[in-house]
């Protein structure tokens, strides 16, 4: 085990494990809390806000080969303060997924030396040699590998971000607690993965989520289920559900030029149409997901039912296809699963 890994058991609150990632479902006291009407200054709110206990730079990537063959990436650096005063931590967690098998990698490491951070101007987010960079958000080149697999990638934004809930002030349970977040949801990514059997030159939709808070769930909520799918036509949906205690659900309908439209509570619908065991859990890999107000109705599917990320925090997360009133690919995540 290493010294950094040990840091980390020794720190982090492992108990809100079932709930997601490092911190969620903790109390907040002292931290700086989500406030509604918030004032977004760039490039500055690209950088790390380390006053608030939890943040992540959250990317995924539907990708595909020449010959067809689906493909997904995943790239996440999460940051962790400990107390208001105290030291920073780092995770990063990488994925390749392919129709028939799963890659994951984790880092970790401490804040202060260098080893992992991000910077606003010129946009630079890493931890080890794992690095997304570029003059800003609209032109980024991605890179990680773990023990098996790894990718290179370039991102080039096609729209605008797009700030979720009432301007980037998203509620996460019917108390009110909320978080910062917004999206860049356009990329056009392009690139290669270096699998176990070889490269492959892949091309396809990026998606870009930033988000910071210090308490967004409930003591109850045992974890969510979240969506981020290119519609076909250029549209965006975010959707996703936080299960347990009393459920909360929300979704963002993203017009092709980057208007965004709010959708909360019974809007949504998600049910669960089929179970896969995975790790030793039931976790639904497919769904139905309505949102009547858009006409839309699909039915969603992973490309690979056993994309398990086996890290500290364990989860899925997997790209997703979808039929029904629209075509759409995009990826799923799922936390809380035991």
């Amino acid at each position: 085990m290493n010294a950094r890994l040990c840091l980390l058991l020794i720190l982090l609150p492992l108990q809100v494990a079932a709930q997601g990632f490092a911190g969620l479902g903790q109390g907040g006291d002292g931290f700086a809390v989500p406030r509604p009407d918030p004032e977004f200054a760039f490039p500055a709110d690209h950088g790390p806000h380390p006053d608030y206990r939890i943040e992540w730079w959250y990317l995924t990537a539907s990708l595909e080969a020449a010959d067809g063959t689906p493909y997904g990436i995943q790239w996440t650096l999460f940051r962790s303060a400990l107390t208001p005063e105290g030291p920073q931590v780092w995770m990063g967690h990488m994925g390749i997924t392919t129709p028939d098998a799963h890659h994951s990698g984790e880092r970790l490491a401490r804040g202060g030396i260098g080893q992992a951070g991000v910077e606003a101007a010129p946009f630079a987010a890493w931890i080890d040699e794992w690095r997304m960079a570029g003059p800003d958000l609209g032109d980024l080149t991605l890179s990680a590998r773990g023990t098996e697999a790894g990718y290179d990638l370039a991102l080039t934004a096609e729209g605008p971000l797009v700030f979720h809930g009432a301007d980037g002030f998203s509620v996460k349970s019917a108390s009110g607690q909320a978080s910062y977040y917004y999206s860049q949801p356009f990329y056009r990514v392009s690139g290669t993965l270096d699998l176990p059997s070889g490269p492959v030159e892949v091309s396809g939709q990026g998606w870009l989520d930033r988000e910071w808070s210090s308490q967004p769930l409930e003591d109850d909520q045992e974890g969510w289920d979240w969506f981020s799918l290119h519609l076909e036509g250029g549209a965006k949906l975010m959707a996703f559900q936080l299960r347990g205690g009393t459920p909360f659900a929300y979704a963002s309908w993203i017009d092709p030029d980057g208007t965004l439209t709010p959708y909360s509570g019974d809007a949504l619908r998600l049910e669960a149409l089929d179970i896969s065991q995975v790790a030793g859990r039931d976790v639904p890999t497919e769904w139905r997901l309505e949102l009547p107000a858009r006409d839309l109705d699909l039915t969603v599917r992973a490309v690979n039912p056993r994309s398990w990320q086996a890290t500290l925090f364990p989860y899925w997360e997997g790209p997703v296809t979808a039929t029904g009133s629209h075509a759409a690919t995009g990826y799923l995540e799922m936390t809380g699963y035991e």
